[in-house]
């Protein structure tokens, strides 16, 4: 049971570490208006922004440190449905919540939709063969990591420790990481994603540095220095910085790196780092969120029980 599902039963709330959110939604993805409607294409009664606030109100009102935000209102994969996304945000950090509501709305659900059946990871398995980012590990490992990931989110810094830990300790798995900029909130994620893709196509394993020192002077970079910095570590990680910025103002780079984000988007991914072990969504990746050991006992498990 997640702890979101025990805020239900228990009135209480527990907020687990800071993931980064796309607290706008991408193209063809706006939040609801006040005035009830219902999908064009799924025909799904979808409820209003303000009953779903008065819902939360009621729910959570009494807890003064507590607030949210509806970034989403939207159809979701079981027909009938609706899926509603918000960020509850304390003093603690921030956590995503996906609240489902019945076709009468007379019920709500807080959990998370997964996929059924015997191989029921095996269709996103699928999907991520399209995943082209850096990657770590052998190219023939029976387990894949693909992380969507924000080379501006404190998150996703916070998870690398874990992530070298892993692939330390878990030699027949490789680690992919996937472009998934929140231009939205992060002004030089996308920046910073155009060179990882020019850098991943001229060198992989000096993408895969870049990546890390990106992430190790993150709070150094600003959008007035975000080129100067990201050259100099295009260089301190092997690869050549006038060609990668070259590149990197391609209109061609943007596509591909919007080609990333839309394959997140096919995927569900609203926040970063959010990674799939051969298929097996996971969000976030630390200590009081999915802790490592958890995370190997997955990774043993399909090693064991090779598809």
């Amino acid at each position: 049971m997640n702890c979101f599902t025990r805020v239900l039963l228990t009135a209480g709330l527990c907020i687990a570490s800071m993931i980064c959110f796309a607290q706008n939604t991408r193209e063809g993805k706006a939040v609801a208006s006040t005035k009830a409607t219902t999908s064009s294409t799924t025909g799904t009664p979808l409820p209003t922004e303000a009953t779903v606030n008065a819902f939360l109100k009621s729910m959570f009102g009494w807890n003064p440190e507590l607030s949210w935000k509806v970034v989403e209102i939207k159809p979701s994969e079981a027909p009938g449905i609706a899926q509603v996304t918000a960020v509850f945000n304390t003093p603690k950090g921030s956590q995503v919540v996906r609240i489902y509501v019945t076709p009468d709305q007379k019920y709500a659900f807080m959990a998370e939709l997964v996929p059924f059946g015997a191989h029921p990871f095996a269709e996103t398995k699928e999907m991520l063969k399209a995943a082209s980012g850096p990657s770590e590990g052998p190219l023939n490992a029976p387990v894949t990591i693909v992380e969507f990931g924000d080379l501006e989110c404190p998150a996703c810094k916070a998870a690398q420790a874990s992530i070298a830990q892993l692939l330390q300790e878990e030699p027949k798995v490789r680690l992919i990481f996937q472009n998934y900029p929140l231009d939205q909130i992060h002004p030089w994620a996308l920046t910073a994603a155009k060179y990882v893709d020019c850098l991943t196509r001229e060198n992989n394993q000096a993408a895969v540095k870049f990546i890390a020192t990106t992430y190790e002077h993150q709070e150094e970079i600003n959008p007035q220095n975000v080129e100067q910095m990201l050259q100099g570590f295009v260089k301190e990680s092997g690869g050549n910085p006038d060609a990668v910025a070259a590149c990197a103002a391609k209109p061609e780079t943007n596509q591909r790196v919007q080609e990333s984000v839309a394959l997140g988007q096919k995927l569900d991914v609203t926040s970063t780092p959010t990674f799939f072990i051969n298929g097996r969504r996971m969000v976030g990746f630390s200590p009081t969120r999915t802790p490592l050991e958890a995370v190997k006992a997955m990774v043993d498990y399909d090693l064991a029980n090779p598809d």
